[in-house]
């Protein structure tokens, strides 16, 4: 059987999409496909590559990409994290299931460093919530 093709999908692909993808590629290794991607393309957050850090996953390799209709048609599973990519979002193949997990963009945040990092920690965590989630809907829909 082919593994489930599984897309984040946010604004900018530069904060939540790509702290999912590093979290699911961490919690599920091998077992589904994982991709991100943005309605636009904002580039690498370094404060999302910092907070990822600091618990071990390093997803300063993961490129900020705009999605298209190549990767839409390649997902079994997408995945929104903001409004926007739930209401931007092109239309799906048929064979495309679509979740909508909504965050603020920590991105937009504004406030001291320290408090910058404060909003990234409390989003990542949000994010692995999410992508837990989602990892345990797959696997009970696997064990049906």
């Amino acid at each position: 059987m082919d593994k489930l093709r599984v897309m984040f999908l946010c604004t900018g692909n530069s904060c939540r999409s790509q702290m999912a993808e590093g979290w699911a590629r961490a919690l599920a290794g091998d077992d589904i496909d994982i991709k991100s991607a943005g309605i636009e393309a904002h580039g690498q957050n370094k404060r999302a590559i910092q907070v990822m850090a600091e618990v071990g996953i390093d997803i300063s390799a993961q490129e900020s990409i705009r999605v298209n209709a190549e990767m839409l048609e390649w997902a079994d599973l997408l995945v929104t994290l903001c409004d926007n990519a739930e209401e931007q979002c092109p239309l799906l193949s048929p064979h495309t299931i679509k979740v909508h997990l909504p965050l603020p963009d920590p991105a937009k945040m504004r406030g001291s460093e320290a408090e910058l990092l404060d909003e990234f920690r409390e989003s990542r965590e949000k994010v692995r919530q999410r992508v837990e989630f989602v990892l345990e809907q797959v696997a009970l829909d696997a064990a049906v």
